[in-house]
């Protein structure tokens, strides 16, 4: 467990919370919400809590019973979430996934903090970056993409055009999002940066060990922003190549800080900051690995 204040463990008044999914040992959840609750000497505990998919309805109806004041959620199993909440946030039902489990008077309220973290983490990066000044180019049609699609559309972005391997995948996406939204056909996805403002890739093409995005980036303005969300590294190719042309970039390692703010301070009644020393910290993690 991750304790709060030097030299010292949780009381048996603290706060619990976790990252439940299946595996844990990759989250960097534990050590993020670990730093805060030292730096502000919290009462509380963050801990890996590895359930398999068929199992996963059962502990989240045990969370109240143990004493958890709310729980992340990640890989396999945020769509299923979304199913099993007793109330959901209406940004968790737009996305169509769950990150945050927050218990109240014994019942689960599911939230999405994904689109806050993504948008939270450009303005931080690149504050000169103006959403509704020119189209936005998003590769890919995951859970991912549909919280950076909607977070794009509420910051008021003119046009969002998405392509994905998987065209279905794709029309799926902007059929629940709205009209703002353009398919564009995978074959012609290098076309479709002409006069973008914003690239975003939210595949894990480029992560550890995967290929790197295939993604020509010649008709891409030298003046739009690249963001990859993939942090594993944290430089990938495809922000090597945009930096080599002279784009502006922003790693995927800021969004994982920022979407975890709203979640720590539901669980343990803190407000956070992301600031230099836990990105340093953060990343040390990473580097073990």
């Amino acid at each position: 467990m991750t304790a709060a204040g030097p030299g010292s463990g949780p009381s048996g008044r603290a706060r619990v919370a976790g990252v439940i999914g299946w595996p844990t040992g990759h989250s960097l959840s534990p050590r993020l919400h670990g730093f805060w609750l030292r730096a502000h000497g919290v009462d509380g505990a963050y801990v890996p809590l590895p359930v398999r998919p068929e199992d996963f309805e059962t502990a989240i109806r045990t969370l109240a019973k143990l004493g958890f004041s709310g729980a992340n959620i990640t890989v396999p199993h945020k769509e299923r979430a979304l199913r099993i909440c007793d109330d959901v946030e209406d940004q968790a039902r737009r996305i169509g996934a769950v990150n945050t489990l927050v218990v109240r008077d014994g019942k689960i309220l599911g939230r999405n903090t994904d689109a806050y973290g993504f948008v939270a983490n450009l303005k931080a990066a690149r504050p000169a970056l103006n959403l509704r000044a020119a189209p936005a180019a998003v590769i890919g049609a995951g859970g991912a993409a549909r919280a950076v699609a909607a977070a794009l559309i509420d910051e008021g972005v003119p046009e969002l055009r998405i392509a994905n391997r998987t065209a279905e995948r794709a029309e799926v996406l902007a059929r629940a999002l709205g009209p703002k939204l353009t398919v564009v056909p995978w074959d012609q996805r290098a076309a479709m940066l002409d006069g973008a403002g914003l690239l975003v890739n939210t595949t894990t093409q480029g992560m550890t060990p995967n290929p790197p995005l295939d993604l020509a980036l010649d008709r891409l303005p030298k003046t739009a922003v690249v963001n990859d969300l993939v942090y594993v590294p944290i430089e990938t190719p495809l922000l090597a190549a945009a930096k080599a042309r002279g784009n502006p970039t922003v790693d995927g390692l800021g969004m994982l800080l920022y979407q975890a703010k709203p979640a720590f301070a539901a669980f343990f009644g803190v407000e956070p900051e992301v600031t230099p020393e836990l990105r340093a910290f953060v990343l040390a993690g990473l580097a073990t690995r």
